[in-house]
């Protein structure tokens, strides 16, 4: 990288932070707290990933979303997902027209909600690994398939796919394969009593706030390269690796806890992921380079759903975010 080059992109830093922080002041006008959500949300947006949103009903997931394609001008697509939902609702179909004044027929690709910026796949577990699948090419390739044809999708591309906690009867979990292709999978907690207090008062009135635009789908695509080019020191990335590899039971440096817990860790795109992460987090607090703390503040998000744990966690009521927790306290040296 050249020295202009450096010039430019320290520039670009400076203004990422201001406008994340517009954007998040623009969010806050229609959502109520939730910013840790929406920091997590941004950082994987600038990362080029997808997320996962885990929550219960009523927490405003869906207007979260949109909201955040509003102040970043990009186009938003809601797709409910059921169990009738076939690939072609997702991805598009392909229908017989026929010219009139000539009388010749031809079949024309209509586009499915799937070509947008933003892709809302709501409740994505209540819909068969057949239309699953089609989602997950799309975001894996950045492209779509039908009809013998290759099409690409418009950038940026992220997908935030939700889940229900609490109803699993007729639903489709998600394999850990596929899980894999989420850069974080993201908890959305109840709000807190003053901020329900105030959701219910501006949600009851007459009063509707409608955030302003802050960057474009050019200026995100510009802001995902930067974070490309944001240099990471080797301790950094050592360490990111090193959390990724504790977390598998057969490895020799693993903990005593992960052996007895977990029967599966993080594959290798965890490392990736750790590091993609902790670039964009420092960008959006305006740090031109990311530190172990940029890791361990994205450790839950990044490895809660790609650890399996085994019966004896089970057993003891241990979750995923125990055992990520404990593996936190006992790395706070490194």
């Amino acid at each position: 990288m050249n020295e202009e080059q450096q010039q430019d992109d320290l520039k670009i830093v400076e203004e990422l932070k201001e406008a994340g922080e517009n954007i998040r002041k623009e969010i806050s006008k229609v959502i109520i707290g939730q910013q840790d959500v929406i920091q997590q949300l941004l950082t994987v947006l600038l990362a080029n990933g997808h997320a996962l949103l885990i929550g219960v009903p009523g927490l405003a997931k869906t207007l979260l979303i949109n909201t955040l394609s509003r102040t970043l001008d990009l186009k938003f697509s809601r797709i409910q997902f059921t169990p009738d939902l076939m690939p072609s609702d997702i991805t598009g179909t392909e229908i017989l027209e026929e010219d009139r004044t000539t009388g010749h027929r031809e079949f024309k690709f209509i586009r499915g909600p799937i070509f947008a910026n933003v892709i809302l796949a709501d409740e994505v577990n209540r819909t068969p690994p057949k239309t699953q699948a089609a989602l997950l090419q799309a975001m894996q390739e950045h492209e779509v398939t039908a009809a013998g044809e290759s099409m690409k999708l418009d950038e940026p591309f992220f997908v935030l796919a939700t889940q229900n906690p609490i109803e699993q009867e007729g639903t489709y979990p998600l394999p850990e394969a596929q899980l894999d292709r989420f850069m974080f999978s993201i908890y959305m907690d109840y709000p807190s009593r003053i901020e329900e207090i105030e959701i219910a008062r501006s949600t009851t009135s007459v009063q509707e706030a409608e955030p302003e635009h802050i960057l474009t789908g050019t200026d995100v695509k510009k802001l995902q390269q930067l974070i490309r080019r944001v240099p990471v020191a080797d301790h950094v990335v050592e360490y990111a690796v090193s959390l990724a590899r504790m977390t598998r039971p057969n490895e020799p440096d693993s903990p005593a806890f992960i052996r007895d817990r977990v029967s599966w860790g993080a594959g290798p795109r965890a490392s990736q992921y750790l590091i993609l992460g902790a670039k964009a987090r420092s960008v959006l607090m305006g740090n031109y380079t990311p530190t172990p703390e940029d890791v361990r503040a994205l450790a839950l998000p990044v490895l809660r759903h790609r650890i399996v744990t085994n019966f004896n966690a089970d057993a003891d009521g241990v979750t995923a975010d125990d055992i990520i927790t404990q593996l936190m306290e006992e790395t706070k040296g490194a």
